[in-house]
């Protein structure tokens, strides 16, 4: 305790009463923490959530409280500019009840020399690092302040009165308490779990969380009003998710997707949020290089869980990156079937990670509170800095796209239309319209278990039903009216470049070309495309017709990033196929691994394509299909029973799947709870298709459940990923 002021002099004509002096103030930091839920946090430092008491108790020097003769008050500020006016000071007496939104102290147990207060802050108070004083008005009129010592204060999913309130516990255990999880990465076809450490109850990340906060360029232009407004959800969502990235500031990560890594850390490369917050911090709060979608999304949960507001991770496979906002992704082709580089930037991305963040939505109409969408991949800017939403998923799936904030962007990426064009002789022809090609298996993981929830169903009515189809035309209608007006009404509202449509844009959906001259195309893997192995397949063609077919179909094969972009083609292939009448026939292929390794892009994705055309038609038929290459797991063992302070062995089984050596493998582990910082092993050379096994010790400091991560990269492959749960024994 501080003692910032003192007593004054006692005049002898006011009895023997001495004026209250404070000795000693006990903040109960750890019975506290533990009520708050924030006792993995921290048990030295008080950290406590808004709308819930608290207790402190004052041990006084002299004498004992007397209500009818001291008047106590406390006084709590937060800022480098504390404002009763903008609620990030209060000054309110010992036992008198405020309003909802007051502070409130009330006494609780009075010892001879001692008392114990509760203290609670309103639901709706900022949330940050407050100082806590203490002024005592004696009976002769002199004032004794003291500081009391400082404190954190969170949002609170726990209390009803809370714009985060969950009303669920087992989701409030999930979406604010559980600090691992899984990302799932993949594509629609092959969906995987990427396990991932979010070590939100770290040490010292809620100080680099509020940290992240201060540097935010809201606090930088003007802090006194940041740190006001710092008790809404939807503006701290706003201001972290401009933080993620480094676009506008700097930010924790740097995103890149050129495959060029050098003076970085891969993306895929990544286990957990701590060792990235962690260098963010270190290194003066310069951007840690790279990461991607997923990268940025794991992170802002790791901030947002820390902060209080419930978060989970989503995957969105075919996600549509809508550049001009016409519900409309272009996609261009040659004529031997491969995919251009899009002049209009629009992608559909193989798979996309954002967030969705529960809370309350006053500035809506009401029924779109619940889980928002916010998205820190840095793809468009919004109300001029690179952060995504929040979106009301309710919001998304009525087609409402004119709500706050970033609406018409997030239905693009679930539910756009996607229109493929061939390039020939520089004219562009229309090949088809697909309106299901567009979000597929959108995904998070289920709640206390390691199973994968799909939640499509929350973000649009079932493809081509006609209510998903009413909905799209609203929305296009929507967007229409706001492009026709040169902004939306809604002056908070992000402008995004919404083009002058061309009349093909807004075409209704047609059929495929292979609808016209009856005959269908398709792909059809022979193997499970494991790394390392060649790749077998078929293409299929089937003649729907009572007429032979003679087709010409040009195939090809390349490299693709899981943002979309093309890479050059490294396999082509003609095939001319006779159908006879109302049969199929197939075509056998085959993509060798020396062929393909050396195109292979990090994120092990693989576009076939197949363009046929039929002599007697003009129609073109374009059929293709992603392929991810399968690495094998790493296996975990625990050998033993895991009890808190206890050393614990850890076996890690891995291999080189490759038939060639491969160089500068290094292997990293880690796990909240299980190890104080990320652990990096060494291995030097694998040989081709060798098993290596490791064993590693540690001394658990936090019991429950856990889970170790782990991470193999070599000169050849970056992300053999492999997890295990671990249940920790408390230490008696």
């Amino acid at each position: 305790m501080n003692r910032i002021g003192s007593c004054s002099t006692i005049p002898l004509s006011c009895c023997l009463i001495t004026g209250l002096e404070v000795a000693l103030t006990d903040l109960q930091s750890s019975w506290n923490n533990v009520y708050h839920h924030t006792e993995d946090m921290s048990v030295d430092h008080l950290l406590v959530r808004r709308g819930q008491a608290f207790n402190i108790t004052l041990y006084f020097r002299n004498r004992g409280f007397q209500p009818v003769v001291d008047n106590i008050i406390f006084v709590v500020e937060t800022g480098p500019l504390p404002d009763p006016a903008k609620g990030t000071r209060a000054v309110f007496n010992l036992g008198h009840h405020g309003g909802p939104h007051s502070w409130i102290a009330l006494p609780e147990t009075q010892g001879d020399t001692s008392l114990e207060v509760s203290l609670c802050a309103p639901p709706s108070a900022a949330v940050g690092r407050y100082l806590l004083k203490l002024h005592i008005n004696s009976f002769q009129g002199s004032i004794t302040a003291y500081k009391l010592g400082e404190f954190i204060l969170l949002f609170n999913p726990w209390c009803p009165g809370d714009a985060v309130y969950m009303d669920s516990e087992p989701q409030r255990q999930e979406y604010i308490v559980n600090d691992y999880g899984f990302i799932y990465q993949g594509n629609k076809n092959w969906i995987r779990p990427c396990p991932w450490n979010y070590g939100q109850f770290e040490e010292n990340i809620i100080d680099i969380c509020l940290e992240l906060l201060d540097k935010s360029l809201h606090f930088q232009i003007d802090p006194g009003t940041d740190c006001a407004l710092r008790g809404s959800p939807v503006y701290i969502s706003r201001v972290v998710c401009a933080m993620i990235n480094s676009n506008d500031d700097n930010g924790v990560l740097n995103g890149n997707w050129t495959e060029n890594y050098l003076d970085g850390t891969n993306p895929a490369e990544w286990t957990g949020s701590v060792a990235i917050l962690k260098q963010w911090h270190a290194t003066g709060c310069q951007p840690v290089c790279y990461g991607q979608c997923w990268v940025f999304a794991a992170v802002m949960c790791t901030v947002m869980r820390c902060l209080g507001i419930p978060t989970r991770v989503i995957t969105n496979f075919d996600s549509g990156h809508d550049t001009d906002g016409n519900l409309i992704i272009d996609e261009y082709y040659d004529h031997t079937g491969r995919i251009l580089a899009n002049k209009k930037k629009d992608t559909v991305w193989n798979f996309h990670v954002w967030n969705e963040c529960w809370m309350a939505r006053s500035d809506l109409p009401p029924g779109y509170g619940g889980w928002q969408v916010l998205d820190a991949t840095p793809q468009e800017t919004s109300n001029g800095l690179y952060c995504c939403g929040p979106a009301s998923v309710r919001a998304i799936k009525e087609g409402e796209v004119g709500l706050n904030y970033d609406t018409p962007f997030v239905f693009a990426m679930v539910n756009a239309d996607c229109m493929s064009w061939l390039v020939y002789g520089g004219k562009e022809q229309k090949l088809h319209q697909d309106t299901t090609s567009v979000g597929h298996f959108i995904s998070t993981k289920s709640v206390q278990s390691d199973g994968r929830d799909d939640i499509t169903d929350n973000y649009k009515y079932k493809e081509g039903s006609p209510e998903e189809r009413l909905v799209f035309q609203k929305a296009l209608l929507k967007l229409k009216a706001s492009r026709s007006q040169g902004a939306l009404q809604d002056e908070s509202q992000p402008s995004r470049a919404l083009s002058q449509s061309s009349p093909r844009s807004l075409d209704t959906p047609s059929l495929r070309p292979g609808d016209v001259i009856q005959v269908s195309l398709k792909f059809q893997l022979l193997d499970p495309p494991n790394m390392g192995q060649d790749i077998n397949f078929v293409l299929l063609a089937l003649n729907m017709s009572p007429q032979f077919k003679d087709l010409k179909v040009n195939l090809s094969a390349q490299s693709l990033l899981h943002d979309g972009s093309p890479l050059p083609p490294f396999w082509q292939d003609t095939a001319f196929i006779t159908l006879p009448p109302a049969e199929e026939r197939t075509y056998t292929c085959q993509i060798p691994y020396a062929q393909y390794s050396q195109y292979l892009s990090t994120d092990k994705l693989i576009r076939i394509s197949a363009l046929g055309e039929e002599k007697s038609s003009p129609e073109k038929i374009l059929a293709n299909k992603i392929i991810t290459l399968i690495y094998p797991g790493i296996t975990i063992n625990v050998l033993g029973a895991a009890v808190m302070k206890q050393p614990l062995s850890i076996q890690v089984i891995f291999s080189n799947p490759l038939s060639e050596p491969v160089e500068d493998c290094v292997l990293t582990l880690e796990g909240s709870g299980l190890f104080k910082k990320q652990q990096r092993i060494l291995i030097g050379v694998l040989k081709p298709h060798h098993k290596a096994t490791i064993t590693l010790k540690t001394v658990p400091f936090k019991s429950g459940p856990r889970q170790i991560q782990a991470n193999l990269r070599s000169n050849k492959f970056k992300d053999i990923k492999g997890y295990s749960n671990v249940f920790v024994e408390f230490a008696l």
